[in-house]
Formats: structure tokens, C-alpha cells, sequence
């Protein structure tokens, strides 16, 4: 563990960003993270260096992504006709299959050190489950978790509303979660979403019956986050 553990977390709004200049964003902090725990190992106690922690949200334009260990094949367009809907897509380096991320979507990329909470990502994952559901019941949702699969559900019938990709390296995390507030659900026509065939995705708007504050759902989101990361700001 470290010797200064730090459980302050800076947040950021990056308002809408094209989804490379936020990846590269995030990549950056990630990086600063690894390298200050590479040089505290040989350091001792008394010089070493607490680590920064950082919570990231935005939306992004409308942009598909793969991950790593994702399918090709669950991209139902030709990568060239992308164009036609304003759409990109990118291959990156996150756990999980394909997803979509677009305007009305709230994107979350927390940025730890998981040495200043705890050293578990299946714990990880489930808090970050925890901090969406947690959410969903203030709209009175009874959002729910679907065995062997990540994110945020609801259900009878299941549909999806929030999706879960991570990646992770001596323990400091990046990407995160996607929670679809008022998004444009058509776009996830285009894909299988997650490589799952037989589950639908949703929205805060379309379960509610009307409009919802992005504002609004940031501000009860990031409470959230601090309250079951036991984060201080």
C-alpha cells in the first residue's frame, strides 16, 4: 500500500470532447499516476509521494468503440459508411466488446490509484455499479445487476442503461462507465451492443417520461461516486 494514502479526488466536466482528445486526456493522468508509484519504489517512506486521484466527466460526439477483446463483427456498418450517421469509430485498449457513446450520454472516467481505496476489481466494478444504481433510485428506478454480466440494468424485460469498461495497471484505473441519460437509443441499432444479442438498451428519459437534467444527473452521479468511494474532494 502506500505510505501517503490520498483519498482526495479532483473532478473535471469536460463538457463535449471528441472521444481521442478525451482518451489521450485521460491517458495522460493515467500515466503521471504509474510513473509517480514507479519512482516512489525507490524511494523511501519519508520521500515518496502520495498519488493524485481524478474524476472525469463528459459526452462525446457520436462514436463507437471496440475494445480489446471485442469482435469486429459486432459493428453492423461498414467502418466507411459511419460517415452517413456523423459517427467514428476507434479500437481501444479498455476491457469488454463494443459500445456507443454520444450526446446525452454521461461519460465517466475515474482516474485512481485503487492503493488509496482498495486493491480488489471485482470490488472496482461493483462500486462503480453501485454508484449508477445508487442514481437510478433517486429517479426511483430499481436498477439491478445481471449475473455474469457488467453495468446497470433494468429489469423484466432487461434492458441496458449503463455500460462498464475499464482498464487497470498497478492498480490505477481508466475509462469507466457510460450511463445513457437522454441519448438517441437508434444508434445502438448499428452495433450489438457489449457483443450481447438479446438484451435492449435504455435511457433515464425513456423510463421516466420526460426530460431529464444532464445537469442534474452529473451533480446526483458524482455524489454518488464520493459517498461509495469514500472519496473526499
Amino acid at each position: 500500500m502506500n505510505s501517503l494514502i490520498n483519498k482526495h479526488v479532483s473532478f473535471v466536466d469536460l463538457g463535449i470532447m471528441d472521444y481521442p482528445r478525451a482518451w489521450d486526456y485521460q491517458t495522460r493522468l493515467f500515466e503521471d499516476i504509474l510513473l509517480i508509484k514507479k519512482n516512489n519504489r525507490d524511494k523511501p517512506a519519508s520521500e515518496q509521494e502520495p498519488t493524485p486521484n481524478y474524476l472525469l466527466f463528459c459526452e462525446h460526439p457520436h462514436v463507437y468503440t471496440l475494445g480489446k477483446s471485442g469482435k469486429e463483427e459486432n459493428l453492423l456498418m461498414a467502418p466507411a459508411a459511419l460517415s452517413t450517421i456523423n459517427a467514428t469509430y476507434h479500437h481501444i485498449n479498455r476491457g469488454g466488446d463494443i459500445t456507443y457513446h454520444g450526446p446525452g450520454q454521461l461519460v465517466a472516467y475515474p482516474i485512481l490509484d485503487l492503493e488509496n481505496f482498495f486493491t480488489d476489481i471485482h470490488q472496482y466494478m461493483r462500486s462503480l455499479e453501485e454508484a449508477v444504481l445508487q442514481v437510478l433510485a433517486s429517479y426511483q428506478l430499481a436498477g439491478v445487476r445481471v449475473p455474469g454480466m457488467t453495468g446497470v440494468w433494468l429489469p423484466s424485460p432487461d434492458r441496458k442503461i449503463c455500460a462498464l469498461g475499464v482498464k487497470t495497471s498497478r492498480w490505477v484505473t481508466m475509462h469507466g462507465l457510460a450511463l445513457n441519460v437522454h441519448t438517441d437509443l437508434s444508434y445502438f441499432d448499428h452495433i450489438i451492443p457489449c457483443g450481447i444479442e438479446d438484451k435492449a438498451v435504455t435511457s433515464l428519459q425513456q423510463e421516466l417520461g420526460r426530460e431529464v437534467s444532464m445537469t442534474e444527473v452529473k451533480a446526483r452521479l458524482q455524489k454518488s461516486f464520493y459517498s461509495v468511494f469514500k472519496m473526499t474532494a
